[in-house]
């Protein structure tokens, strides 16, 4: 029984002696592997045996780009005013060898290199060309950076300054500047407005007289052709009478002609118009001898019917 239970115990141990020796290695990583204390190789992805109590692993490595925070340095410009900057950078480990044999920490060594570096950079700038020059600077930080990271195995692909710290003194005067600035701004807007608001009140009153001016002469000529209209009608109308008149006359005239009537007939009808003559507001009157006779004729039979009576 004793004798069973330790093959069960042996068979167990070398059961997890095998497991212990059968590495897998997944995507974006890599093992460094040491024999006997030296470098034996680097496995990359898939399944590895190593030998037992020979063999060890002695440093995994994460092959995807990395980012680390650095805190904010202290520096110097040019015009001798301290600041802060707070850097990132983003980099990717090329060669796992390297980077467990090329430096201790290798973390603790980028941040180191990247302080010293960005103190060399800004030490040749004032401290306007720093506030304004972040691509810049960007771009001289991550060519040093990724020169001197080489031998440690690691690529600097981009290093950025999260944050630019100046003084109180300097944030305070900063401070008014943008203030000042914003009040400039907006009272340009507000006289901007004023003079588009006076600009579109002028144009409203403009259009208006325009309209006024328009409906005056509108109403001008609606006036003059109603009294033209007016006045064609009433001479029309006094010359339809005047021509009705004269038709008048004129039928008259055939009328009478058509009769064939004799002397005395006519010289009624003339004793008739120089009645209707003489009622008319005439001072001088002149008579015609054909009248005159006619005259005394009915004074006569006037005088004779008297008589009778």
């Amino acid at each position: 029984m004793e004798l069973i239970i330790g093959l069960i115990i042996l068979v167990v141990l070398i059961l997890v002696l095998i497991a212990s020796c059968i590495k897998v290695v997944p995507q974006a990583h890599a093992l460094v592997i040491e024999r006997l204390g030296g470098y034996l190789g680097t496995w990359g992805v898939g399944i590895h045996f190593k030998v037992p109590f020979i063999d060890r692993v002695a440093k995994r490595v994460l092959l995807k780009e990395q980012v680390v925070d650095f805190a904010p340095q202290p520096v110097i410009t040019k015009d001798n005013v301290t600041m802060r900057i707070d850097t990132v950078v983003f980099f990717q480990i090329t060669d796992p060898k390297l980077f467990a044999y090329g430096v201790e920490n290798p973390i603790m060594a980028i941040e180191n290199l990247t302080a010293t570096t960005l103190r060399n950079i800004i030490g040749d700038m004032e401290l306007d060309e720093t506030l304004t020059s972040r691509e810049t600077i960007n771009t001289k930080m991550r060519a040093s950076l990724d020169v001197a990271t080489d031998p440690w195995g690691i690529k600097v692909n981009r290093v950025e300054l999260k944050n630019i710290i100046p003084p109180q003194a300097i944030q305070d005067a900063m401070e008014k500047q943008m203030k000042a600035e914003r009040e400039r701004r907006e009272a340009v807007t507000r006289a901007e407005g004023e003079k588009t608001a006076t600009i579109l009140v002028a144009q409203g009153k403009k259009e208006s007289a325009i309209l006024d001016a328009e409906a005056e002469k509108q109403a001008a000529i609606l006036r003059a052709e109603a009294k033209k209209e007016a006045t064609v009608r009433e001479a029309e109308g006094q010359a339809e009478a005047i021509l009705k008149i004269q038709q008048a006359n004129a039928d008259g005239l055939r009328y009478l002609k058509e009769a064939e009537p004799d002397s005395a007939v006519l010289q009624l009808k003339s004793l008739e118009a120089f009645a209707k003559a003489a009622d008319g507001k005439a001072t001088k009157i002149i008579v015609p001898s054909e009248i005159q006779g006619m005259a005394g004729l009915v004074k006569s039979i006037t005088e004779v019917a008297k008589e009778d009576k």
